[in-house]
């Protein structure tokens, strides 16, 4: 395939809203996905390996990070989907400005089709809730704050 080709191929994904492509042509097999950074990554077949140079990109606004709420902050055991109740009907386990005790349910957490309960680990005042119903969380995620 020649370089041209390759290209063309890099150039249609840039600019449409594919995130990847893969084309087979007899014994040659070219794989372009957009990696972390948004720049095209290349894979050829094991023969002959390609990484496309990346195209120039607007530079992203640097945000300043989150302030760290004050208090002590219960963080995600794990990677799923948060949810503030047992069930879409029922109330949720904890609001803001509610007491909590260490041991008591402040969310579930969805893994892998299991629901695993998340408890206080220490007893205050649920100052906030920092992940909406439904949202996915990362290992180590701040969910809570209680002061």
């Amino acid at each position: 395939m020649d370089l041209r080709k390759l290209k063309k191929l890099i150039d249609l994904v840039q600019e449409s809203g594919i995130t990847e492509l893969e084309i087979s042509e007899g014994e040659e097999k070219v794989r372009i996905s957009k990696g972390a950074l948004g720049g095209p990554m290349m894979m050829a077949s094991p023969a002959h390996m390609y990484q496309a140079a990346p195209l120039p990109a607007a530079a992203p606004a640097i945000e300043a990070p989150p302030a760290e709420p004050e208090g002590h902050v219960v963080r995600s055991p794990m990677v799923g989907t948060f949810y503030r109740s047992a069930s879409p009907e029922a109330k949720p386990f904890v609001e803001v400005g509610q007491s909590v005790s260490p041991g008591e349910t402040l969310c579930i957490i969805e893994a892998m089709k299991l629901l695993n309960e998340i408890e206080a680990d220490q007893g205050g005042q649920i100052k906030a809730i920092l992940i909406e119903n439904g949202q996915p969380v990362e290992y180590g995620e701040p969910l809570f704050v209680i002061g």
